[in-house]
This record gives C-alpha cells, sequence and structure tokens, in this order.
C-alpha cells in the first residue's frame, strides 16, 4: 500500500472549497471535504486509477476525478502526493508547476 501524503498547497486548497461551500452550506462543505479525502484514500490501494496527465522528473503526476473537481497527485516511490484540489472550470495548468 501507498503512503498517502498532503502537500501544505493541497490542504490550503481543500481548506479554500470548504470555506467558500460554507458560506451557503457548512453541513454540505463538511461533507463534501470528507468525501474528497475519503476518494483520496483509494489511492493508497490503487495509485494509479486516476488518469495519467504528464511524467515529471520526481514521478508520474496523475488526475483523480471527483464531482466537479480533480484531484492532482504525484506517484513517487512507494507514496502518493496530493498536489492539488481543483475545480474544474479552472485550468489546472496554470496551478500545477512545470
Amino acid at each position: 500500500m501507498a503512503e498517502i501524503r498532503w502537500t501544505e498547497e493541497a490542504l490550503g486548497w481543500l481548506q479554500n472549497i470548504h470555506e467558500f461551500i460554507s458560506g451557503d452550506s457548512p453541513w454540505a462543505a463538511c461533507n463534501l471535504v470528507e468525501e474528497i479525502y475519503e476518494k483520496t484514500q483509494t489511492l493508497s490501494r490503487f495509485p494509479e486509477i486516476g488518469y495519467k496527465y504528464r511524467d515529471d522528473p520526481d514521478g508520474e503526476i496523475r488526475i483523480l476525478l471527483y464531482g466537479h473537481y480533480r484531484i492532482a497527485y504525484l506517484i513517487k516511490d512507494n507514496a502518493v502526493e496530493i498536489l492539488g484540489i481543483f475545480h474544474g472550470a479552472l485550468k489546472i495548468e496554470e496551478y500545477i508547476n512545470k
């Protein structure tokens, strides 16, 4: 099983999503954040489940879809590093370092 690690940037994205949605519905915001977190836990057993976005010197960057969100992650050694959580309307290439 791969270890799941969250970057500070990914945690910040998740917090921003929560804050944005909680203005309308605190319950929905908490529920969505929990569901995104649970979806990422699938990566510990199936790290290649997302589609390949590109190769990186450190490993493979992949994207896992969840509802309107894209979970960007890096497969590196025996670990999965969550890079960010992006709404589908965002241009992801502007946020993932090249």
